[in-house]
């Protein structure tokens, strides 16, 4: 007679034991293979926009500004735009990724190898930071040897943990909206409403301390205050805040943000409905 027990007892729940190194290494690699093919639009164009700005902002009128927090205005702003590049691409590649997959019922991909969701986190998490660094490193080597904002490093612990963190964060807040995006337009308003904005009044272009009250006392709460803020810190050897308590935010942010994504993957939230 035929066994058809296999055939109605339902799937048992995988047991995962230890770290599943290979599943998530090659999930961090398709991360970095799918921006690395399109490199021009996703490495070589934001390169060219930061270049723009330092056009604009140094050239044109960078000439005419005093010194600001001690340094030439080109000094004092090349480490911002920096540090925006890296905001930016990082947020975009985990963001992108994400909505992209899901609309084109590609999420089956990585949920349906033996990978955790905290395997699954970590993957596209590193993935966009990977993006984030790559473009800030070849920002920072195009903008060092521009005629009037030639970087210094003052402090090289701080440039490397902020942008570090920078891109882990930004890295982790575009899975929170790849995840809850259902379309590009959805994804382009948190870009432009949120990020963008957040981006512009952390003090990039300008000191805080010079801004009026009640402004001055909100900036401190945008987190993307302390990132540029201990970033250009890395460089002029000036602060506008309080560096320890970037770092203590960077960290804190860092680690929050990584378990809301862990959570929102082992729930499923808008990937197996």
């Amino acid at each position: 007679m035929k066994d058809v027990t296999a055939s109605v007892i339902p799937p048992q729940p995988r047991d995962y034991h230890g770290w599943n190194w290979s599943g998530f290494f090659t999930l961090y690699q398709r991360e970095i293979r799918r921006f690395w093919k399109v490199g021009t639009q996703t490495v070589a164009a934001p390169v060219v926009t930061t270049l723009l700005y330092m056009l604009v902002f140094v050239v044109a009128v960078g000439g005419s500004r005093p010194a600001v927090g001690g340094v030439t205005f080109g000094h004092f702003v090349a480490p911002g735009l920096i540090m925006m590049a890296i905001l930016n691409n990082a947020f975009a590649n985990s963001s992108s990724s994400l909505i992209q997959a899901k609309m084109m019922g590609l999420t089956p991909d990585f949920l349906t190898p033996p990978l955790s969701p905290l395997e699954q986190v970590a993957a596209f998490g590193l993935g966009a930071a990977t993006r984030g660094i790559v473009v800030g490193t070849v920002t920072a080597l195009v903008i060092g040897v521009l005629p009037g904002a030639g970087l210094q490093v003052s402090h090289l612990w701080a440039i490397l943990y902020f942008a570090v963190g920078a891109s882990v964060i930004l890295g982790l807040a575009g899975v929170l909206a790849g995840l809850w995006a259902e379309k590009f337009d959805q994804l382009a308003a948190v870009t432009n409403f949120v990020i963008m904005p957040m981006t512009f009044l952390s003090g990039t272009f300008y000191l805080v301390d010079r801004l009026p009250e009640p402004f001055r006392s909100a900036s401190h709460f945008n987190p993307f205050f302390y990132l540029i803020d201990g970033f250009r810190y890395g460089f002029i050897g000036h602060a506008d805040g309080s560096v320890a308590i970037g770092a203590v935010v960077t960290a804190a942010l860092s680690v929050g943000l990584f378990l809301w994504c862990w959570w929102l993957f082992r729930t499923g939230y808008r990937l197996k409905s």
